[in-house]
């Protein structure tokens, strides 16, 4: 039976906020195969943990990340924003998603691997954006594991998918159907989708077959998973 990678987004974000190291490690303790981060750089190009521009959401900073160093940072934060190294190290040997969000160019995309590869990290990590940032992932690390970020129905073209070689397509779930996940499988690729949260969601990207889901609610996607694979195994027998 197909076993589906749950992926953590941002850690577990309903109980510790979100993109710091208690929310992955929470992640990780509640039964996640590996955990999705968003990574930019401060003003001196250190990677840390921030989907959004600025620190006003999570922490009532209205900065820009661009204007402070890492130093300000931890200051403004109470050293509780993690740089990407402290994340890396934060999660052991685990499964890491980087998420790369504001069209980082290569300069800075070369930096965050930089920092993957002096954790030795680079077999756990793999990376996920829309087709310019993982060109740029592509252009600094030939090796680089990619999940495509896609959010249309029609397919990437056979042109940026041979200049960028992701080994994932990754979709947002309200696209996903029987038809496509059949089409991107019968295209040699694997299939991640983000971001569900209901069990009715869940359950219906499960029967769909997809082989990777980025939710916010990592402990309930375990359990359906489990029950999945408990309801397979009885089948057989149910059926003698």
């Amino acid at each position: 039976m197909q076993t589906v990678t749950a992926v953590a987004h941002r850690g577990d974000p309903y109980r510790f906020r979100e993109n710091t190291t208690d929310a992955l490690r929470s992640a990780l303790d509640r039964g996640a195969d590996a955990v999705e981060i968003d990574v930019r750089l401060t003003r001196d190009g250190v990677p840390v943990l921030l989907h959004d521009e600025t620190l006003k959401r999570l922490w009532n900073r209205p900065r820009p990340l661009r204007t402070l160093s890492a130093e300000e940072v931890r200051g403004l934060t109470d050293g509780l924003l993690p740089t990407l190294a402290d994340a890396l190290a934060a999660t052991g040997g685990a499964r890491v998603m980087i998420d790369l969000p504001g069209s980082p160019g290569v300069p800075a995309v070369r930096r965050i691997v930089d920092v993957v590869r002096s954790c030795g990290a680079e077999d756990r990590v793999y990376y996920c954006a829309g087709a310019e940032v993982m060109l740029a992932v592509r252009a600094v690390d030939a090796s680089a594991e990619i999940a495509l970020t896609w959010t249309t129905l029609a397919p990437p073209r056979p042109g940026l998918l041979h200049a960028v070689r992701p080994r994932w397509l990754n979709y947002r779930f309200g696209l996903v159907n029987r038809e496509l996940a059949a089409r991107v499988h019968r295209d040699g690729y694997l299939l991640s989708v983000w971001t569900p949260d209901t069990r009715r969601s869940l359950r219906r990207l499960l029967d769909h077959g997809v082989d990777s889901v980025t939710t916010n609610r990592v402990d309930l996607l375990c359990a359906l998973r489990g029950e999945s694979g408990r309801a397979a195994d009885a089948a057989p027998a149910a059926s003698r």
